[in-house]
């Protein structure tokens, strides 16, 4: 089961109020290290202005701005950016493939967990690099998928455990328990990690790079423009 942008809007909405602290539970605490690796890897100097497009209620933006980055949090969904506080700019509601910025506006980029809801892939990183200024970078945070004995574990997880947890947790979280099985699954079929690092390039970007996190689970990648 494939994502779009409808799909994101109405799958996560609900679970605004508490989707940092579920999300870290649900990922088995994973998560925030894929976010520190891809920010590492991403050599945002001190002062630069980055655009964080699905930037939820701000797990990626915070991390920017203790780095000394002026940040600009992009998400489609009003409640989703109701949960942002304190960012150093303003919050911009917007959809990653339209964004309302001029070319060359920001030193970096950066995005978590949302290619896997948009119509276009090839077309949604082409805005995104359109708005990144010459020789800066762009990082990307993403679930991926563990091969070998460490699949099964994570098929009886993802598919399993997950969805059972996201029931008990109530509150819109069982519905997107049984939804990231599928749409993970789905997602890393179409867009292998080699598949995804041409994509980037044909877009614009070079040094792209892609890294595996947590057996297997997760996917950091970045790069820079040319």
């Amino acid at each position: 089961m494939q994502g779009s942008p409808e799909v994101a809007r109405e799958l996560f909405a609900p679970i605004a109020p508490n989707y940092e602290r579920w999300a870290r539970v649900l990922s088995l605490g994973q998560d925030a290290r894929w976010r520190h690796r891809m920010i590492e890897a991403s050599r945002l100097a001190e002062g630069s202005l980055v655009l964080d497009v699905a930037a939820g209620t701000g797990s990626i933006t915070r991390l920017l701005e203790a780095r000394g980055c002026r940040v600009v949090p992009v998400d489609q969904s009003p409640e989703m950016v109701s949960k942002l506080r304190n960012a150093s700019l303003s919050p911009v509601i917007a959809t990653a493939e339209s964004l309302p910025f001029p070319d060359e506006s920001f030193d970096g980029v950066t995005f978590g967990y949302l290619l896997r809801y948009v119509d276009d892939l090839p077309g949604c990183l082409g805005e995104l690099t359109r708005v990144l200024r010459s020789g800066g970078s762009m990082g990307m945070v993403e679930f991926g998928l563990p091969t070998g004995l460490w699949r099964r574990a994570w098929d009886l997880y993802a598919g399993g455990i997950l969805p059972l947890a996201g029931v008990v947790i109530g509150a819109g979280w069982g519905e997107v328990g049984r939804f990231l099985h599928s749409s993970i699954i789905e997602f890393g079929a179409m867009w292998e990690p080699e598949t995804l690092e041409n994509v980037w390039r044909d877009s614009g970007m070079t040094e792209v790079v892609s890294q595996a996190m947590s057996l297997g689970g997760g996917l950091v990648m970045w790069g820079r423009k040319t």
